[in-house]
């Protein structure tokens, strides 16, 4: 079980840095627009998108050095849930979107959800 848990990690962190990074330098306009959807805009959209992009990296530099893992599943789980409730009211459409950037979340946080289970196991 341990390689598997260590690659849960590793595969984990690897999505939250990538998503902070494409949100913070590769394609900020994506959360910008669909912000402005709900006529969220200036100051407070740019606090959304690099605040999240920069949450969404630390919670991946945290899951990597799995120090008090088990909290950082609680908050990964809170922000994956907050991320979709917003979404969903922003857009409800990105349930039914063929890349499924809503759907996809069902099964990380069963993933992590048996991080948290496993942590002391592994």
């Amino acid at each position: 079980m341990k390689p598997l848990y260590h690659m849960a990690c590793y595969s984990l962190a690897l999505v939250w840095i990538f998503t902070g990074l494409t949100s913070i330098f590769f394609a900020p306009e994506v959360g910008f627009d669909i912000l402005a959807q709900a006529q969220i805009t200036g100051m407070l959209a740019q606090v959304a998108v690099y605040g999240g992009g920069g949450l969404d990296i630390v919670l991946g530099l945290w899951l990597m050095t799995r120090y008090a893992l088990k909290y950082c599943c609680l908050i990964q789980i809170v922000t994956i849930c907050t991320y979709s409730i917003l979404l969903t009211f922003i857009d409800a459409s990105f349930w039914l979107h063929p890349f499924g950037p809503v759907t996809k979340n069902l099964p990380i946080v069963v993933l992590i959800t048996w991080l948290y289970q496993v942590d002391k196991e592994a």
